[in-house]
């Protein structure tokens, strides 16, 4: 059952209004179906767009960042809940263990760090969520092809690679999260190893 979605997203908005406007919708949908957002606790591109969404609305967003980034001036301190952790990889597993699912916007290098080490872990069975992109004007597509090939190379489980879904609509995205059944691979890790 989804209560927390964790949402990877671009501290910066990128070139298109679309993008902001997708990270609107993600929001609205967060609201409409009751569900919480937990995401990197920045107030700036489109991490700022989708919280400001969600607390316009009423809902409840859950932040998390480095203290770095804190003093930076980058933190939102007008969400319910913003936790300033050590470092980014323990942002990354707080942000991990308050999630029940993690959809990915469009975003730059971080996003596409933390996109591909929640779907690894998912391959390594240290989790079973659903893991998504938002694939907003066909940003990730390049990312899709990329991924294809790997599986095509035999570098890529094609259970792993479905693991990942994708939609470009945020309530299509977030049907396919809360429809999702891990499948049954081959596990590396089992749970509760690291």
């Amino acid at each position: 059952m989804l209560r927390r979605v964790c949402v990877f997203c671009g501290s910066n908005s990128g070139a298109r209004p679309e993008y902001s406007a997708a990270a609107q919708r993600v929001g609205e949908a967060l609201l409409a179906r009751g569900l919480e957002l937990v995401y990197g606790g920045g107030n700036i591109g489109l991490m700022g767009v989708v919280a400001e969404t969600v607390m316009q609305g009423g809902g409840r967003v859950t932040g998390v960042i480095p203290h770095g980034l804190e003093r930076r001036e980058v933190a939102h301190h007008g969400i319910t809940d913003l936790r300033v952790v050590a470092s980014m990889h323990e942002r990354k597993s707080t942000m991990a263990s308050l999630s029940d699912a993690f959809i990915s916007l469009p975003g730059g290098i971080g996003t596409f760090e933390e996109t591909l080490e929640i779907i690894t872990w998912s391959q390594l069975g240290m989790h079973r969520k659903p893991c998504g992109l938002l694939n907003v004007c066909g940003f990730y597509d390049g990312l899709l092809e990329f991924l294809d090939h790997a599986v095509h190379e035999d570098f890529m489980a094609k259970e792993n690679r479905r693991m990942l879904m994708v939609a470009d609509e945020a309530d299509t995205l977030l049907d396919l999260c809360a429809a999702y059944r891990p499948p049954q691979v081959r596990k590396w890790l089992e749970p509760g190893e690291s």
